[in-house]
Protein backbone atom coordinates (compact mmCIF):
# COMPACT_ATOMS: atom_id res chain seq x y z
CA UNK A 1 0.00 0.00 0.00
CA UNK A 2 1.02 3.76 -1.24
CA UNK A 3 1.53 6.32 1.75
CA UNK A 4 -1.03 7.86 -0.58
CA UNK A 5 -3.43 4.98 -0.11
CA UNK A 6 -2.64 4.76 3.82
CA UNK A 7 -3.84 8.41 4.21
CA UNK A 8 -7.14 8.20 2.58
CA UNK A 9 -8.10 5.10 4.43
CA UNK A 10 -7.26 6.56 7.49
CA UNK A 11 -9.18 9.85 6.34
CA UNK A 12 -12.30 7.47 5.83
CA UNK A 13 -14.07 6.20 8.67
CA UNK A 14 -15.06 3.43 6.25
CA UNK A 15 -13.11 1.90 2.69
CA UNK A 16 -13.49 4.88 0.47
CA UNK A 17 -13.63 5.41 -3.47
CA UNK A 18 -11.43 8.10 -5.01
CA UNK A 19 -11.84 9.58 -8.38
CA UNK A 20 -9.40 9.34 -11.69
CA UNK A 21 -7.57 12.29 -9.63
CA UNK A 22 -7.48 10.91 -6.41
CA UNK A 23 -9.72 12.92 -4.61
CA UNK A 24 -12.51 11.72 -2.97
CA UNK A 25 -16.30 12.68 -4.00
CA UNK A 26 -18.41 14.35 -2.22
CA UNK A 27 -20.94 11.72 -1.86
CA UNK A 28 -17.74 9.99 -0.11
CA UNK A 29 -17.40 13.30 2.30
CA UNK A 30 -21.68 13.29 2.93
CA UNK A 31 -21.76 9.36 3.44
CA UNK A 32 -18.75 9.80 6.31
CA UNK A 33 -21.00 12.83 7.90
CA UNK A 34 -23.59 10.87 8.26
CA UNK A 35 -21.96 7.46 10.10
CA UNK A 36 -21.52 9.63 13.00
CA UNK A 37 -24.77 11.40 12.80
CA UNK A 38 -28.07 10.35 14.40
CA UNK A 39 -29.66 12.19 12.14
CA UNK A 40 -33.76 13.37 12.74
CA UNK A 41 -36.41 13.43 11.10
CA UNK A 42 -38.50 16.77 10.94
CA UNK A 43 -41.45 15.93 13.47
CA UNK A 44 -38.29 14.92 15.99
CA UNK A 45 -36.43 18.14 15.17
CA UNK A 46 -39.60 20.24 15.73
CA UNK A 47 -40.53 18.13 19.62
CA UNK A 48 -36.74 18.80 20.03
CA UNK A 49 -36.87 22.18 19.78
CA UNK A 50 -40.09 22.28 22.28
CA UNK A 51 -37.64 20.24 24.86
CA UNK A 52 -34.73 23.02 24.79
CA UNK A 53 -32.79 21.55 21.19
CA UNK A 54 -31.45 24.82 18.95
CA UNK A 55 -32.39 24.51 15.46
CA UNK A 56 -30.19 26.41 13.12
CA UNK A 57 -31.24 27.05 9.79
CA UNK A 58 -28.24 27.38 7.59
CA UNK A 59 -29.90 28.06 4.48
CA UNK A 60 -29.01 32.04 2.48
CA UNK A 61 -31.06 35.06 3.14
CA UNK A 62 -32.28 35.09 -0.10
CA UNK A 63 -33.81 31.11 0.69
CA UNK A 64 -35.49 32.24 3.58
CA UNK A 65 -36.77 35.11 1.58
CA UNK A 66 -38.22 33.14 -1.12
CA UNK A 67 -38.95 30.04 0.82
CA UNK A 68 -40.04 30.89 4.29
CA UNK A 69 -38.57 30.38 7.31
CA UNK A 70 -38.89 28.20 10.95
CA UNK A 71 -40.49 29.93 13.87
CA UNK A 72 -37.96 29.85 16.47
CA UNK A 73 -35.32 28.62 14.58
CA UNK A 74 -31.85 30.62 14.43
CA UNK A 75 -30.50 31.76 11.40
CA UNK A 76 -27.11 31.06 10.88
CA UNK A 77 -25.17 30.69 7.76
CA UNK A 78 -22.75 27.84 6.74
CA UNK A 79 -19.69 30.51 6.49
CA UNK A 80 -19.58 32.29 10.05
CA UNK A 81 -21.49 28.54 11.85
CA UNK A 82 -18.58 27.83 13.69
CA UNK A 83 -17.70 31.08 14.67
CA UNK A 84 -20.88 31.67 16.07
CA UNK A 85 -21.51 28.49 18.10
CA UNK A 86 -18.24 28.29 20.15
CA UNK A 87 -18.85 30.02 23.16
CA UNK A 88 -14.61 31.44 22.73
CA UNK A 89 -15.14 33.15 19.64
CA UNK A 90 -15.94 36.84 19.52
CA UNK A 91 -18.58 36.18 17.37
CA UNK A 92 -20.68 33.96 19.42
CA UNK A 93 -24.16 34.33 19.35
CA UNK A 94 -25.58 33.56 22.81
CA UNK A 95 -28.64 32.27 21.40
CA UNK A 96 -26.96 28.96 20.48
CA UNK A 97 -26.50 27.86 24.05
CA UNK A 98 -25.07 25.06 25.17
CA UNK A 99 -27.68 22.81 24.30
CA UNK A 100 -28.23 20.21 21.60
CA UNK A 101 -27.99 21.95 18.16
CA UNK A 102 -29.50 20.41 15.25
CA UNK A 103 -29.13 21.85 11.79
CA UNK A 104 -31.01 22.12 8.69
CA UNK A 105 -30.20 23.57 5.16
CA UNK A 106 -32.36 23.00 2.05
CA UNK A 107 -32.34 19.45 1.38
CA UNK A 108 -30.46 18.04 4.05
CA UNK A 109 -26.66 17.63 2.62
CA UNK A 110 -25.12 20.24 3.86
CA UNK A 111 -26.53 20.29 7.24
CA UNK A 112 -24.86 16.70 7.24
CA UNK A 113 -20.97 18.03 6.88
CA UNK A 114 -21.50 21.32 9.03
CA UNK A 115 -22.95 18.98 12.48
CA UNK A 116 -20.24 16.57 11.85
CA UNK A 117 -17.66 19.82 11.76
CA UNK A 118 -20.03 20.55 14.96
CA UNK A 119 -18.94 17.21 16.57
CA UNK A 120 -15.18 17.72 15.62
CA UNK A 121 -15.23 20.77 17.64
CA UNK A 122 -16.60 19.52 20.82
CA UNK A 123 -20.34 19.45 20.04
CA UNK A 124 -20.82 15.86 20.63
CA UNK A 125 -24.56 15.09 19.95
CA UNK A 126 -24.79 17.85 16.80
CA UNK A 127 -27.03 16.26 14.34
CA UNK A 128 -29.21 17.52 11.29
CA UNK A 129 -32.77 17.16 10.25
CA UNK A 130 -33.19 14.50 7.06
CA UNK A 131 -34.44 16.04 4.37
CA UNK A 132 -33.53 19.53 5.31
CA UNK A 133 -36.22 22.63 5.26
CA UNK A 134 -38.11 20.90 1.96
CA UNK A 135 -38.72 17.72 4.35
CA UNK A 136 -40.16 19.96 6.68
CA UNK A 137 -42.64 22.16 5.11
CA UNK A 138 -44.16 19.06 3.69
CA UNK A 139 -44.26 17.52 6.84
CA UNK A 140 -46.62 20.35 7.17
CA UNK A 141 -44.21 21.95 10.14
CA UNK A 142 -44.57 25.54 10.72
CA UNK A 143 -43.16 27.96 8.36
CA UNK A 144 -43.97 31.33 8.18
CA UNK A 145 -45.01 32.98 4.97
CA UNK A 146 -42.10 34.22 2.25
CA UNK A 147 -43.30 37.61 2.91
CA UNK A 148 -42.43 38.01 6.38
CA UNK A 149 -39.32 35.82 6.05
CA UNK A 150 -36.12 37.45 6.53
Amino acid sequence: MTWENAFEQRRCNRPCETTEMGRRTIQDLVEDARSHLARVEPREAHAAMSQGAVLIDTRSSEDLRRAGSIPGALHIPLSVLEWRVDATSESHDPAVGDGRIILLCAHGYSSSLAARRLQEIGFDDATDVIGGFQAWAAAGLPVTSPASSG
